[in-house]
């Protein structure tokens, strides 16, 4: 798995650090997604698809 951010795309919801906090957090000053691993496991994949979905911004990009 291969994900992916669009930081200009990003609305600053939080729902990536709601779903995958150990993959996502957010920038201080203006609440921007980071990706903290853009190769999770297995273990934390469906973690990364939850948070995905949940981007109202569709900002995170999943390969498989």
């Amino acid at each position: 798995m291969k994900v992916t951010v669009d930081q200009d795309k990003c609305v600053s919801s939080g729902q990536c650090v709601l779903n995958a906090g150990d993959l996502f957090d957010q920038r201080d000053d203006d609440g921007v997604v980071v990706l903290l691993d853009d190769s999770p496991g297995e273990d934390r994949a469906e973690d990364a698809r939850k948070a995905a979905a949940a981007c109202p911004a569709l900002a995170i990009h999943i390969e498989e």
